[in-house]
């Protein structure tokens, strides 16, 4: 199952501070808006995004139709599709999407370790 593009999603406390760390570890800003408390980082083939108050905790985030560059892809595996196939496999769900939809949707999962996991589709 392609899950599409993989990030860390950072709930950081001042965007500002957090931008300026990463950036001294070789990360630059690729995409985002700063003055809506959001940004996207990378470092070679590594992306992280740091969000301020927009999430409790850190996510994995998994992005279906992006690749790793947030280009969209021309085939991929509908986020929707994914949720069925996991559901077949008994995997519990903290939000969902709304399968009688098409374009944009996520759904939330946590794994058994209380890891979120977000599976985030923008196209």
């Amino acid at each position: 199952m392609e899950l599409g593009a993989f990030s860390i999603s950072l709930a950081v406390k001042d965007l500002a501070a957090s931008r300026a760390f990463y950036e001294k570890l070789g990360f630059s800003v690729f995409g985002g808006d700063a003055a809506q408390n959001w940004l996207m980082m990378r470092n070679g083939d590594y992306v992280i995004g740091l969000f301020h108050g927009m999430f409790e905790a850190n996510l994995l985030t998994f992005n279906p139709g992006w690749d790793s560059n947030a280009n969209k892809l021309t085939e991929f595996t509908d986020v929707r599709e994914i949720q069925r196939r996991l559901k077949a496999q008994g995997v519990v769900f903290e939000s969902e999407a709304d399968e009688s939809t098409t374009g944009p949707a996520h759904f939330v999962v946590v794994d058994p370790d209380g890891n979120t996991i977000l599976v985030d589709q923008h196209v």
